[in-house]
């Protein structure tokens, strides 16, 4: 029986084994955050003369990053991202997340929303029917926390301060437990959004993973969205 660290080493190495024979000598690489992020990074580093350099979505993974030897470009200097590769909280079978456990859910739909192809990393405890077993992440701006409180509760959710922690953008985090998202999480996804106050929230619907990697303990199960 593989433990959690083991199957989230075995998905870091599934979207190696996909990433690394399409990158060429001058491509950018979209990297996300997180326990799983962790092991692709240490995984990629044995092979950073295949490519030129990568995004990172935090400053957490753009440390691990350069301390591999591996270059780190701002976005900006960026016109396109072959993929990026990132974790999950919750995943279902359409391929909708929620993400933010982490703290850097703004930066990582940004830096998910120039990549070509987003890959999504995670053990099997992530896989689920519906989304909303996880708390949803919501960044806002400090002013709005209050305000914004006030609708999520009318939604029916049950926001909760994630106290003491700021991200990389100087926001807070709402984390909303009791949100019943109906098979609709793309139309919640820009409801919430739409609220003043708020960055962004954690679902990734709109714009969800175009491929997940799920380790279990009989091995990789690929989900990909059918074009």
């Amino acid at each position: 029986m593989m433990t959690q660290d083991q199957l989230k080493q075995q998905a870091a190495q599934a979207a190696l084994d996909v990433v690394l024979p399409q990158l060429q000598p001058d491509s950018v690489l979209g990297v996300g955050t997180g326990s799983t992020v962790d092991h692709f990074i240490d995984l990629l580093a044995t092979h950073r003369d295949a490519f030129r350099a990568a995004v990172s979505s935090s400053e957490r993974s753009t440390q691990r990053l350069q301390a591999a030897g591996i270059q780190v470009l701002d976005l900006n200097q960026v016109s396109t991202l072959p993929f990026y590769v990132d974790g999950a909280d919750e995943v279902d079978h359409q391929l909708n997340l929620i993400k933010g456990g982490g703290g850097a859910l703004t930066r990582e739909k940004i830096v998910a929303s120039v990549a070509d192809r987003f890959v999504c990393i995670v053990d099997e405890s992530k896989l689920v029917e519906a989304l909303g077993r996880f708390p949803l992440p919501i960044e806002i701006i400090p002013l709005a926390r209050e305000a914004v409180a006030r609708e999520i509760r009318q939604l029916g959710g049950r926001p909760q301060l994630r106290e003491g922690f700021i991200t990389d953008n100087g926001n807070q985090i709402l984390d909303v437990a009791g949100l019943a998202y109906d098979n609709r999480p793309a139309e919640f996804e820009a409801l919430i959004n739409n609220i003043p106050g708020v960055v962004t929230c954690g679902l990734f619907a709109i714009a969800g993973a175009h491929l997940a990697l799920v380790a279990g303990q009989e091995g990789i199960a690929r989900l990909e969205l059918q074009d």
